[in-house]
Protein backbone atom coordinates (compact mmCIF):
# COMPACT_ATOMS: atom_id res chain seq x y z
CA UNK A 1 0.00 0.00 0.00
CA UNK A 2 1.23 3.98 0.01
CA UNK A 3 4.40 4.77 2.02
CA UNK A 4 3.16 6.03 5.53
CA UNK A 5 5.92 8.53 5.08
CA UNK A 6 4.31 10.13 2.52
CA UNK A 7 1.46 13.38 2.92
CA UNK A 8 -1.25 14.38 0.67
CA UNK A 9 1.05 17.62 0.15
CA UNK A 10 3.38 15.20 -1.97
CA UNK A 11 1.13 15.06 -4.04
CA UNK A 12 0.20 17.94 -5.81
CA UNK A 13 3.20 19.23 -7.36
CA UNK A 14 3.21 15.88 -9.79
CA UNK A 15 -0.26 16.51 -10.25
CA UNK A 16 -0.74 20.15 -11.09
CA UNK A 17 2.10 19.63 -13.34
CA UNK A 18 0.18 16.96 -15.24
CA UNK A 19 -3.43 19.18 -15.05
CA UNK A 20 -1.32 22.60 -16.12
CA UNK A 21 0.29 20.20 -19.23
CA UNK A 22 -3.51 19.94 -20.42
CA UNK A 23 -3.86 23.57 -20.87
CA UNK A 24 -5.87 24.10 -17.32
CA UNK A 25 -4.60 26.80 -14.61
CA UNK A 26 -4.81 25.05 -11.52
CA UNK A 27 -4.76 25.92 -7.46
CA UNK A 28 -4.97 23.99 -4.50
CA UNK A 29 -7.11 24.52 -1.27
CA UNK A 30 -9.85 26.46 -3.17
CA UNK A 31 -13.33 26.77 -0.59
CA UNK A 32 -13.15 22.47 0.43
CA UNK A 33 -11.66 21.07 -2.36
CA UNK A 34 -8.67 19.99 -2.14
CA UNK A 35 -7.60 20.86 -5.90
CA UNK A 36 -9.60 23.15 -8.51
CA UNK A 37 -8.56 23.31 -12.52
CA UNK A 38 -9.94 25.41 -14.91
CA UNK A 39 -9.90 25.95 -18.56
CA UNK A 40 -11.33 28.71 -20.55
CA UNK A 41 -14.86 28.47 -20.40
CA UNK A 42 -15.16 24.72 -19.35
CA UNK A 43 -16.75 22.93 -16.09
CA UNK A 44 -14.19 23.46 -13.52
CA UNK A 45 -12.39 19.85 -12.51
CA UNK A 46 -12.19 18.93 -9.15
CA UNK A 47 -9.78 16.48 -7.32
CA UNK A 48 -9.32 15.14 -4.11
CA UNK A 49 -6.34 14.07 -2.61
CA UNK A 50 -5.36 10.82 -0.02
CA UNK A 51 -2.93 8.98 0.13
CA UNK A 52 -4.88 5.64 0.02
CA UNK A 53 -8.29 4.57 -0.49
CA UNK A 54 -10.77 5.49 2.30
CA UNK A 55 -14.48 5.72 2.62
CA UNK A 56 -13.65 9.72 3.62
CA UNK A 57 -11.99 10.32 0.21
CA UNK A 58 -15.37 8.80 -1.49
CA UNK A 59 -17.30 10.82 0.69
CA UNK A 60 -15.83 14.09 -0.07
CA UNK A 61 -15.66 13.90 -3.68
CA UNK A 62 -18.97 12.44 -3.75
CA UNK A 63 -19.91 16.02 -1.86
CA UNK A 64 -17.89 17.85 -4.46
CA UNK A 65 -20.51 16.92 -6.95
CA UNK A 66 -22.50 19.53 -6.07
CA UNK A 67 -20.26 21.53 -7.37
CA UNK A 68 -19.12 20.27 -10.45
CA UNK A 69 -19.78 16.68 -12.53
CA UNK A 70 -15.86 16.75 -13.53
CA UNK A 71 -14.89 15.11 -9.97
CA UNK A 72 -11.63 13.35 -9.35
CA UNK A 73 -9.99 10.87 -6.52
CA UNK A 74 -6.69 10.68 -6.40
CA UNK A 75 -3.97 8.33 -4.27
CA UNK A 76 -0.32 7.49 -4.12
CA UNK A 77 0.52 4.73 -6.78
CA UNK A 78 1.81 1.60 -4.80
CA UNK A 79 3.50 -1.71 -5.81
CA UNK A 80 2.47 -5.35 -4.38
CA UNK A 81 -0.43 -7.44 -5.21
CA UNK A 82 -2.92 -5.62 -2.59
CA UNK A 83 -2.70 -2.19 -4.08
CA UNK A 84 -3.44 -3.83 -7.23
CA UNK A 85 -6.78 -5.43 -5.78
CA UNK A 86 -7.58 -2.35 -4.10
CA UNK A 87 -7.14 -0.11 -7.61
CA UNK A 88 -9.46 -2.69 -9.23
CA UNK A 89 -12.16 -2.79 -6.87
CA UNK A 90 -11.96 1.21 -5.92
CA UNK A 91 -12.20 1.89 -9.97
CA UNK A 92 -15.31 -0.10 -9.97
CA UNK A 93 -16.55 1.83 -6.78
CA UNK A 94 -15.33 5.36 -8.82
CA UNK A 95 -17.32 4.37 -12.19
CA UNK A 96 -20.43 3.54 -10.44
CA UNK A 97 -20.78 7.05 -8.20
CA UNK A 98 -19.93 8.57 -11.74
CA UNK A 99 -15.87 9.78 -10.46
CA UNK A 100 -12.80 10.04 -11.71
CA UNK A 101 -9.73 8.55 -10.26
CA UNK A 102 -6.21 9.18 -11.23
CA UNK A 103 -3.13 7.41 -9.36
CA UNK A 104 0.54 9.35 -8.95
CA UNK A 105 3.81 7.41 -8.60
CA UNK A 106 6.02 9.42 -6.33
CA UNK A 107 9.45 8.37 -7.60
CA UNK A 108 9.11 9.37 -11.21
CA UNK A 109 6.02 11.63 -11.55
CA UNK A 110 3.96 9.61 -13.75
CA UNK A 111 0.21 10.74 -13.47
CA UNK A 112 -2.18 7.56 -14.79
CA UNK A 113 -6.02 8.59 -15.27
CA UNK A 114 -7.55 5.14 -14.87
CA UNK A 115 -10.86 6.28 -16.31
CA UNK A 116 -13.12 9.99 -15.92
CA UNK A 117 -16.39 11.03 -14.35
CA UNK A 118 -19.20 10.36 -16.16
CA UNK A 119 -22.49 7.97 -15.91
CA UNK A 120 -21.99 4.11 -15.85
CA UNK A 121 -23.71 1.32 -15.77
CA UNK A 122 -22.52 -2.01 -15.32
CA UNK A 123 -23.07 -4.93 -17.67
CA UNK A 124 -24.93 -7.93 -15.84
CA UNK A 125 -23.83 -11.31 -16.55
CA UNK A 126 -26.46 -13.94 -17.56
CA UNK A 127 -23.95 -17.00 -16.63
CA UNK A 128 -23.26 -15.55 -13.42
CA UNK A 129 -26.47 -15.16 -12.96
CA UNK A 130 -27.64 -18.41 -13.70
CA UNK A 131 -25.02 -19.99 -11.69
CA UNK A 132 -26.05 -18.27 -8.67
CA UNK A 133 -30.03 -19.13 -8.99
CA UNK A 134 -28.64 -23.26 -10.15
CA UNK A 135 -27.02 -22.57 -6.29
CA UNK A 136 -29.62 -21.36 -5.24
CA UNK A 137 -32.00 -23.99 -6.17
CA UNK A 138 -30.01 -26.89 -5.91
CA UNK A 139 -28.93 -26.11 -1.73
CA UNK A 140 -31.15 -27.77 0.57
CA UNK A 141 -32.42 -25.32 3.39
CA UNK A 142 -30.11 -22.32 4.62
CA UNK A 143 -27.35 -23.65 6.49
CA UNK A 144 -24.90 -20.59 6.58
CA UNK A 145 -25.15 -17.74 8.59
CA UNK A 146 -25.42 -14.21 6.20
CA UNK A 147 -21.85 -12.35 6.81
CA UNK A 148 -20.15 -15.84 6.88
CA UNK A 149 -16.05 -16.10 5.89
CA UNK A 150 -16.27 -17.97 2.72
CA UNK A 151 -14.39 -21.09 4.33
CA UNK A 152 -16.64 -23.24 5.66
CA UNK A 153 -19.48 -22.37 3.78
CA UNK A 154 -22.25 -25.06 2.85
CA UNK A 155 -23.10 -25.17 -0.69
CA UNK A 156 -24.84 -27.59 -2.67
CA UNK A 157 -22.21 -29.49 -3.59
CA UNK A 158 -20.75 -30.28 0.16
CA UNK A 159 -24.62 -31.12 0.82
CA UNK A 160 -24.31 -33.62 -1.79
CA UNK A 161 -21.08 -34.57 -0.56
CA UNK A 162 -22.20 -34.73 2.84
CA UNK A 163 -25.38 -36.79 1.70
CA UNK A 164 -22.92 -39.42 -0.10
CA UNK A 165 -21.09 -39.74 3.36
CA UNK A 166 -24.45 -40.07 5.49
CA UNK A 167 -25.61 -43.18 3.58
CA UNK A 168 -21.71 -44.41 3.45
CA UNK A 169 -21.71 -44.08 6.82
CA UNK A 170 -24.76 -45.84 7.75
CA UNK A 171 -24.81 -48.97 4.86
CA UNK A 172 -20.74 -49.27 4.34
CA UNK A 173 -18.83 -49.34 1.50
CA UNK A 174 -20.92 -49.30 -1.73
CA UNK A 175 -20.85 -48.73 -5.65
CA UNK A 176 -21.29 -45.34 -6.73
CA UNK A 177 -24.04 -46.28 -9.00
CA UNK A 178 -26.10 -47.30 -5.39
CA UNK A 179 -24.80 -44.26 -3.44
CA UNK A 180 -26.38 -42.12 -6.55
CA UNK A 181 -29.68 -44.06 -6.65
CA UNK A 182 -29.73 -43.67 -2.82
CA UNK A 183 -29.26 -40.44 -1.96
CA UNK A 184 -30.11 -38.84 -5.63
CA UNK A 185 -27.12 -36.98 -6.06
CA UNK A 186 -26.61 -38.17 -9.76
CA UNK A 187 -22.65 -37.42 -9.98
CA UNK A 188 -22.10 -39.50 -6.81
CA UNK A 189 -18.97 -41.65 -7.95
CA UNK A 190 -17.38 -38.42 -9.87
CA UNK A 191 -17.84 -36.53 -6.44
CA UNK A 192 -16.51 -39.63 -4.59
CA UNK A 193 -13.29 -40.04 -6.95
CA UNK A 194 -12.81 -36.46 -6.83
CA UNK A 195 -12.82 -36.39 -3.33
CA UNK A 196 -12.47 -32.85 -2.82
CA UNK A 197 -12.42 -32.92 1.09
CA UNK A 198 -10.97 -36.13 1.81
CA UNK A 199 -14.36 -37.73 3.05
CA UNK A 200 -14.16 -40.41 0.72
CA UNK A 201 -11.43 -43.86 0.10
CA UNK A 202 -11.88 -46.25 -2.70
CA UNK A 203 -11.60 -49.84 -1.07
CA UNK A 204 -11.88 -51.37 -4.93
CA UNK A 205 -13.03 -50.06 -8.49
CA UNK A 206 -15.89 -48.29 -8.19
CA UNK A 207 -16.62 -49.17 -4.31
CA UNK A 208 -16.55 -46.36 -2.04
CA UNK A 209 -16.43 -45.80 2.06
CA UNK A 210 -16.55 -42.99 4.67
CA UNK A 211 -13.20 -41.79 6.16
CA UNK A 212 -12.52 -41.05 9.18
CA UNK A 213 -12.45 -36.93 8.43
CA UNK A 214 -15.85 -37.47 6.59
CA UNK A 215 -17.60 -39.05 9.67
CA UNK A 216 -16.22 -35.91 11.44
CA UNK A 217 -17.39 -33.63 8.82
CA UNK A 218 -20.55 -35.08 9.81
CA UNK A 219 -21.04 -34.39 12.98
CA UNK A 220 -19.78 -30.46 12.04
CA UNK A 221 -22.56 -30.43 9.71
CA UNK A 222 -25.29 -31.77 11.23
CA UNK A 223 -26.94 -28.72 10.82
CA UNK A 224 -26.61 -28.35 6.81
CA UNK A 225 -27.88 -32.28 6.11
CA UNK A 226 -31.54 -32.40 4.76
CA UNK A 227 -34.20 -32.29 6.85
CA UNK A 228 -31.81 -31.25 10.10
CA UNK A 229 -34.03 -27.96 10.44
Amino acid sequence: MADSKTRETDLYAPLKTYLEGQGYVVKSEVGAADIVACRGEEEPVIVELKVGFSLTLFHQAVARQAITDLVYVAVEHSSGGRFAKALRDNIKLARRLGLGLITLRLRDGFVEVHCDPGPYRPRQSKPRRARLLREFARRVGDPNQGGATRAGLVTAYRQDALRCATHLAAKGPLKGAVVAKATGVTNATRLMADDHYGWFERIETGVYAVTPKGREALEAYAHALPGAD
